[in-house]
């Protein structure tokens, strides 16, 4: 456990304070999840897997926690808006909003990679996060505050080869970041991105095997080149996560916080 992690459940920091996390099933949502709520806010955990979320909520009520489990397809408009409308029934209202899902479709060049899977990464990476955004916007207006984390990728500050589908959608959150946070900064509503790096995690060890073959030089995949990165287990994000959401009202706004050794 990181001491930032220890404070969190001792100090109980998110106490009566309540969140959505995306991407929960698994990986670094599922972390942020569980880190959240050890710091005592109540959780609406969603992903599309059932069978995942339940396994997160499951660990999360062992801890001593409150989360429930909403599955659902960030692409989906009108979902992601009865996800919301749950979560603030059952809840009370938002106070924090965690995007964590992702997809990294279509890693090829440019000219070989699949159109659908490349539209198809856009779709869940940018579009689903503009819905999850829209959607809670009213309710945190409602509570007079709000935080929202994007976990973004130094793929969207700068792209390697065989990604760009990857690259640009996490591209498109960044620009997103900083435009709502420049919408909402009357409202003390922050919007921020959270740059984790490379993270050993099911999406990264699916991506890093299929560049193996599609680096310049056939060698390495490009990430993997960067000796100067420490590869994290998803835990090591959760203190970044909390001290983001642990932030005053008035707070960093439009900013990136990052993980990585450099971009």
């Amino acid at each position: 456990m990181h001491m930032w992690d220890d404070w969190a459940r001792t100090a109980r920091p998110l106490n009566g304070k309540s969140a959505i996390v995306t991407g929960a099933g698994r990986g670094c949502g599922r972390a942020i999840a569980r880190g959240l709520a050890g710091a005592g806010a109540r959780v609406c955990c969603a992903a599309r897997s059932e069978k995942e979320l339940a396994e997160t909520v499951a660990l999360i009520e062992a801890d001593g926690g409150t989360a429930m489990a909403f599955a659902v397809d960030v692409t989906d408009l009108a979902a992601v808006e009865a996800m919301t409308v749950a979560a603030v029934t059952a809840f009370g209202g938002l106070d924090l909003l965690v995007l964590s899902h992702g997809v990294a479709l279509a890693v090829a060049p440019i000219e070989s990679g699949d159109p659908v899977d490349w539209r198809r990464t856009i779709e869940v990476n940018l579009i689903g996060s503009y819905h999850c955004i829209r959607a809670a916007v009213p309710p945190m207006k409602a509570r007079g505050a709000g935080k929202i984390i994007v976990v973004g990728s130094g793929q969207g500050h700068n792209g390697t080869a065989a990604t760009s589908a990857y690259a640009s959608s996490k591209a498109g959150t960044w620009a997103l970041t900083r435009s709502v946070a420049a919408e909402l900064i009357g409202f003390n509503i922050s919007v921020n991105e959270l740059l984790p790096g490379n993270v050993r995690t099911q999406l990264y060890d699916e991506t890093f095997a299929q560049t193996v073959a599609m680096t310049p030089d056939g060698g390495e995949p490009i990430s993997a080149k960067r000796s100067h990165e420490w590869l994290k287990e998803p835990d090591d994000v959760v203190p970044l996560a909390l001290f983001m959401a642990c932030q005053p009202d008035v707070g960093p706004t439009a900013q990136s916080f990052s993980l990585m050794r450099r971009l």
